[in-house]
C-alpha cells in the first residue's frame, strides 16, 4: 500500500508547517493560555481565513472543502508538532462533521457557522460514570410541552469555556440523543465549573438543572452511531497528533544530545544514549503504523473501525509514554522546567495517553468487538 501523500495533501503539510513556524511561537502560546483566555483568537482566524484548515475536512454543502480522514490526519500531526492548542479536533471533528451529520436544520445551521466564520463548538458526552464510554451516560432529557428540559452533569468538557455551540448527550426514551446549545444564549440551570488541564487546555465540568430548551434544540433522537463515529474520528486525530508531538520531541532530543557535552564529547556519541535514542525511534515508527490503521479505518463498519482505532491507541498511549520519559530524562533536570519546549510537549503526550479513553478501556473495547465478530 502506497502511503505517500498526493501532492495536494503535501502543500496542506507544508502551507501549515510554514505558517506555524512563522505565527505560532511557543513562548506566546504558552503566556496565552495561562494568563488571557485560553488560546489565541487570532491565530484561530488566521487557520480559517489565510489557510482554510477549518473547514478541510467538512462536506462541500455546508461550505468545507470535503476532505477525508488522509487530510485530517495531515492538519493534526502538523497541528501537534508546533502544540496548537486552539480547538481543532472540539470544533471541526467532535464539532461541525458531527452536527452535519445529524442533518437537523439547527445543527446545519451551526456546522456553516464554524466553517464560514471559525465558531467554536464543544461536545459535552463524558460524565464520572462513563469511563470513557459515550454511550455510559446519566444525563436525561425530558419532553415538556413544546421544549425540552436537560437534567445531569458533564465531565471535563474541554473547549466549553470558549466556544459558542455546546453539543450534549442525554438518554432520550431509552436512547443516547444529541442536543444542541448557542451560548450565546443564557441557559438558566447551566453552570460551569472552569478548570485548565495539565496540558493547558480550556475545560469546565457542566451541570445541567433544568435546562430548558426549544424544540428544534434536539438534533438527534437517536444519536448513538452518529456519535460512536465522531469520537472514533477525534480519536484518531490525536493519534495523529501524537505522532506529531513525538516526532519534534525526538528531533528535539537528538539535537539536544548533539549539542550537549560531557566529558569532552557529545552525550549523544554515548552508545547507551544512542541505543534509547533508536528505542524512541522505534516507538515512533509503530505508532506512525498505527496512525495508518486508524485513519484508514474510519470508513469501515463500525466494527471494523472501533477495533482498529482502539488497537492503535493503546499503541499510541505506549509510545507517548515512553518516548515523552525517555526524552525528559536524556534533557535531564532541564526536561521538566517551563523553559524548555520538552517539558510542555511532555504534557501533552501524557494527556493524550487518557483523552478520549485509557488504554485499559481501549483494551476492554477491543476485546468485545473481536469477540463480537466471531
Amino acid at each position: 500500500m502506497d502511503f505517500t501523500l498526493t501532492p495536494e495533501q503535501q502543500l496542506l503539510s507544508d502551507g501549515i508547517a510554514r505558517f506555524l513556524d512563522a505565527r505560532y511561537d511557543l513562548e506566546t502560546s504558552r503566556t496565552a493560555v495561562k494568563t488571557g483566555p485560553g488560546w489565541q483568537p487570532d491565530v484561530w482566524r488566521a487557520l480559517h481565513s489565510e489557510l482554510g484548515v477549518i473547514g478541510a475536512v467538512v462536506p462541500e454543502e455546508i461550505g468545507g472543502d470535503g476532505g477525508g480522514a488522509e487530510e485530517l490526519m495531515v492538519i493534526t500531526e502538523a497541528l501537534g508538532r508546533s502544540l496548537v492548542v486552539e480547538p481543532y479536533v472540539d470544533s471541526v471533528v467532535l464539532g461541525a462533521r458531527l452536527l452535519h451529520a445529524t442533518g437537523a436544520p439547527a445543527a446545519l445551521e451551526a456546522a456553516r457557522r464554524i466553517v464560514d466564520d471559525g465558531a467554536v463548538s464543544a461536545l459535552a458526552a463524558l460524565e464520572d460514570c462513563s469511563g470513557g464510554d459515550v454511550a455510559r451516560i446519566a444525563t436525561s432529557a425530558v419532553s415538556d410541552g413544546s421544549s425540552w428540559v436537560l437534567n445531569g452533569t458533564k465531565a471535563v468538557v474541554t473547549s466549553a469555556p470558549i466556544a459558542e455551540y455546546l453539543i450534549v448527550s442525554a438518554m432520550l426514551d431509552g436512547k443516547v440523543a444529541l442536543f444542541l446549545l448557542s451560548l450565546r444564549d443564557a441557559h438558566a440551570g447551566l453552570s460551569s465549573h472552569v478548570v485548565r488541564t495539565i496540558d493547558d487546555r480550556p475545560a469546565a465540568d457542566l451541570t445541567l438543572d433544568g435546562v430548558a430548551l426549544p424544540a428544534d434544540a434536539l438534533v438527534a433522537r437517536d444519536g448513538l452511531a452518529l456519535l460512536e463515529r465522531a469520537w472514533d474520528e477525534a480519536t484518531a486525530a490525536v493519534i495523529s497528533e501524537a505522532v506529531g508531538l513525538m516526532r519534534k520531541v525526538l528531533d528535539d532530543t537528538v539535537a539536544y544530545t548533539k549539542a550537549r557535552e560531557q566529558f569532552g564529547q557529545p552525550i549523544g556519541s554515548f552508545q547507551v544514549l544512542q541505543h534509547r535514542m533508536v528505542d524512541m525511534l522505534i516507538e515512533l515508527e509503530q505508532s506512525v503504523a498505527a496512525q495508518y490503521l486508524a485513519i484508514l479505518s474510519l470508513d469501515d463498519p463500525p466494527v471494523q473501525r472501533a477495533a482498529a482505532v482502539s488497537a492503535a491507541k493503546v499503541t499510541i498511549a505506549r509510545a507517548a509514554r515512553f518516548i515523552g520519559q525517555n526524552a525528559v530524562q536524556l534533557h535531564g533536570g532541564m526536561g521538566m522546567t517551563e523553559e524548555l519546549a520538552i517539558g510542555h510537549y511532555f504534557k501533552r503526550l501524557t494527556a493524550i495517553e487518557y483523552e478520549f479513553g485509557t488504554s485499559d478501556a481501549h483494551l476492554d473495547r477491543f476485546a468485545r468487538v473481536t469477540a463480537a465478530e466471531q
